[in-house]
């Protein structure tokens, strides 16, 4: 039968059917539960987005507080339970769970949903604030901190993952300047009102603040996520990965923690650790290149945009964190300020990277060549570090000046590398993207702690400690002359980290930024 006399068939049999006869036609039913939405979920109004975003912030302030404010209730937890030397695991256990968890939480919310691994996050989260503020010994407190950084690492992905969900990406960089606020917050208040709640109250009360501000935050931003654009696609669980990729992460932070502090750095304890590290990571990438539906795919960290992205804000996350570690010491040896004193010398450093971070955000929201933005400021901070370690010693106002201006180029690079790694993968990856940014920085900012110590090490001698157990009496055994050739290095050591990020910023792709036709029609005019 020829082609003309199958459709002429097909025809006939069309005129032959009686209208009469439609209903006897079979009909299947197709559950499209699980398939993306092909039309946009209804948009958010302003009044409703302003209060997912509050929401979230308060959702983030709870693990940014959580990672400050347990720093000054230390010496008195160590007097109730008898034991100091094992103090500093009470960072530690979070720090590890809480990094190693990261880039689950994102791959899992591309699974399962934004909403479900918040629930799971916060709940994890609050369940570990209990347990920390009713453990009877130190043992268990350290247990119920890595529990809690099981929660808590989840939550600043989770909060990132669902902005790029809400907001177009060129308006979402200046978004990230009200989240870094958060963090300015509570790098400041936290430690103060650790120090209250330990010394006026009791230290449980660090850890029960947090049931009321979490309950509060679900309650808030969970009835409106209803309204939320979905697009996460139900797979498999790569659950081999994911244990792979988190257990090289916990092993690569305990070799930058110990390392050259507790354990040498040739010793046998640190090369099996970092034998070990290498093995998994190995296996690691032999299973991912393998797997059907890996945990973490390997091209979603290539390409143009997001390896340079994620190295840079790396670069400038672990510079100001290396440097928040080291300049109380710096303070005190050189200038004489107090612990209290030094803390606040600090803010300059801290809270400045707002402006930056807002001015960048400004950018991406009205100008076409966003990469500008970043790339200007950092290279002004790399300026100011590289002016820090040749005229070292400054009067310490000048020194303030330095480090503002150094935190306001560094903030730059903060909402540029976020947005440009959310705008340039897909859709259904936007999770694991974001929880594997948060996973390499956290790697390279401890890295960068572990370099500037030994730096330090290296200048000052071997006895020096450094860290949660340092003590304001050890500075008087070191001359700050001693300390200004030290950070003379570290300052150096810094503006080398940040003409890296620049360098990165300047190769990464900038690709077009989707948002709301008015920011086109503005790009337009140019």
């Amino acid at each position: 039968m020829t082609e003309t006399h199958r459709q002429r068939g097909d025809a006939d049999e069309a005129q032959a059917l009686d209208p009469d006869d439609v209903s006897n036609i079979a009909t299947e039913v197709i559950d499209l539960s699980e398939a993306p939405p092909i039309v946009p979920a209804p948009p958010l109004s302003k009044s409703e987005v302003r209060t997912i975003l509050l929401s979230l912030m308060l959702t983030m302030f709870l693990t940014a507080l959580d990672q400050t404010i347990v720093a000054t209730a230390l010496p008195t937890i160590g007097r109730q339970f008898h034991d100091v030397s094992n103090l500093s695991w009470v960072i530690t256990a979070y720090l590890l769970s809480a990094t190693a968890v990261a880039p689950v939480y994102g791959t899992l919310s591309d699974i399962y949903g934004r909403r479900a691994m918040i629930i799971v996050s916060m709940s994890l989260f609050l369940l570990g604030s209990v347990l920390c503020a009713i453990a009877p010994n130190i043992l268990t407190l350290i247990l119920a901190r890595a529990l809690q950084g099981i929660g808590g690492g989840g939550i600043l992905p989770l909060v990132q993952i669902v902005i790029s969900d809400v907001v177009s990406p060129r308006e979402r960089g200046q978004y990230q300047a009200y989240f870094s606020s958060v963090w300015v917050a509570a790098g400041i208040g936290g430690p103060v009102l650790g120090g209250l709640f330990a010394e006026h109250l009791h230290w449980s009360v660090i850890f029960w603040i947090n049931l009321p501000l979490g309950a509060l935050s679900l309650g808030l931003l969970l009835p409106r996520m209803k309204k939320i654009p979905v697009f996460h696609r139900r797979r498999k669980v790569d659950w081999l990965g994911g244990i792979l990729l988190m257990a090289s992460a916990v092993i690569v932070m305990l070799v930058l923690t110990w390392g050259g502090n507790r354990f040498a750095w040739a010793s046998p304890a640190i090369l099996a650790m970092i034998g070990s590290a290498l093995f998994l990571g190995v296996a690691f990438v032999w299973h991912v290149r393998r797997a059907q539906e890996p945990f973490l795919p390997i091209p979603l960290l290539s390409g143009t945009v997001v390896p340079y992205a994620m190295a840079a804000g790396g670069c400038a996350i672990g510079t100001m964190i290396g440097l928040t570690v080291h300049m109380p010491l710096y303070y005190e040896v050189v200038y004489g300020l107090t612990a209290s004193e030094a803390g606040l010398a600090l803010i300059p450093l801290v809270a400045v990277s707002v402006l930056g971070a807002w001015a960048a955000g400004r950018a991406m929201m009205y100008t076409k060549h966003y990469k500008r933005a970043a790339i200007g400021g950092v290279s002004l901070a790399t300026c100011a570090a590289f002016a820090l370690a040749l005229a070292t010693p400054l009067p310490l106002w000048q020194l303030l000046a330095a480090l503002s201006l150094m935190a306001v180029g560094l903030g730059t690079v903060f909402p540029v590398s976020v947005v440009s790694i959310q705008n340039a993968v897909p859709r259904a990856q936007v999770g694991t993207a974001t929880g594997a940014m948060n996973f390499f920085r956290s790697l390279l900012a401890s890295f960068t702690v572990a370099v500037f110590t030994a730096i330090l090490l290296m200048v000052l001698g071997g006895n020096l400690t450094i860290g949660a157990e340092h003590q304001i009496g050890s500075k008087h055994a070191i001359a700050a002359s001693d300390m200004i050739v030290a950070f003379r290095y570290v300052f150096g050591a810094a503006a080398a980290l940040l003409a890296t990020a620049a360098t990165l910023v300047m190769l990464m792709e900038e690709r077009p930024l989707a948002g709301p036709p008015q920011a086109a029609a503005a790009e337009m005019a140019e």
